[in-house]
């Protein structure tokens, strides 16, 4: 009896080990959301403009561009996907995956090859036991990136857009990661960032009644102002994209921390319980161990005295 004491008393220093642990990381990782959420906040509206500049110069001219031009029968696409370099972060980065898969399949059910880039760690070791190809990897910014790590990520991309399919290019860009929501939810998306979809962009095309569309001139030419707003585009957009992702991975771990964190006290509590009966059976094991001594030395006293 004594043993199993000790037994749930191991346990229970175990336990309460771990939930100091994953307590410390929910506080961690609500500290990091706030910096996150500004950053998202601070990125998006120009993000946002680059939208919209690139489509103003995209209806105010008649030029074809990769940027804006989509291809009659598209045979490649390129898929970016974000997931986290560290796990203890619940569902964040399956979800990801998940999306990642159901957007891969339905780009091949429309008869285009996919050329797969990934960002995290996570995903890298996804595709790599499952031994598929990967065209890219980046890893070790994804709690915390910065613009040069979208660059970085966004350059390859950017070279395969404007490549011909023939030569290892793409003729469509998407890109799926975490899009954070709030606190409590975190949606994973997969957009297409090239070509740019001009009925989903954020700018009027159709002039309202009494109202005067801006006539745009272009210096040195429309063609040139989309080639110097292409890479800036795809920056911001994957900046974005993985600020949103850094923000959501944050949440999703404090989430999965503070819900290990009450498992550990639920756990504690169960474990105080069981060494608390297994004590008092050994002590009621004790008492009936000296009543019955008692009564065998009363019993032998008496027929002695017989």
């Amino acid at each position: 009896m004594g043993a199993q004491i000790r037994v749930y008393k191991r346990r229970i220093k175990s336990v309460s080990a771990t939930k100091k642990i994953t307590k410390a990381m929910e506080m961690i990782a609500a500290s990091r959301i706030v910096k996150a959420q500004r950053q998202v906040a601070a990125s998006t509206p120009y993000a946002d403009e680059l939208t919209r500049a690139v489509t103003a110069v995209a209806t105010g001219s008649n030029t074809r561009h990769a940027l804006t031009t989509e291809v009659e029968k598209p045979v490649r696409a390129a898929v970016l996907l974000v997931t986290s370099d560290r796990g203890l972060a619940g569902g964040y980065s399956s979800n990801a995956i998940k999306e990642a898969e159901r957007l891969t399949e339905r780009l091949r059910a429309e008869g285009k090859e996919v050329v797969t880039y990934v960002v995290g760690r996570k995903g890298v070791a996804y595709y790599g036991f499952r031994e598929r190809p990967v065209a890219q990897s980046w890893t070790g910014f994804t709690d915390s990136p910065a613009y040069a790590d979208a660059k970085r990520v966004a350059g390859p991309l950017i070279d395969a857009v404007q490549q011909e399919t023939a030569e290892g290019g793409v003729d469509e860009l998407h890109i799926v990661y975490t899009e954070f929501v709030s606190m409590m939810t975190q949606n994973p998306v997969g957009n297409r960032l090239l070509p740019l979809s001009l009925e989903k962009a954020p700018v009027e095309t159709e002039a309202a009644p009494g109202r005067i569309l801006p006539l745009y001139d272009f210096e040195p030419s429309a063609e040139g102002v989309l080639d110097a707003l292409l890479p800036r585009y795809v920056e911001s957009r994957i900046y974005n994209a993985l600020l949103q992702a850094a923000a959501s991975e944050h949440a999703a771990r404090r989430r999965a921390m503070k819900s290990a964190t009450d498992n550990a006290e639920e756990l504690i509590k169960s474990l105080k319980r069981l060494a608390n009966a297994a004590r008092q059976a050994e002590i009621t094991q004790e008492i009936s161990e000296i009543v019955g001594g008692a009564s065998a030395l009363a019993d032998a006293t008496a027929g002695s005295d017989k």
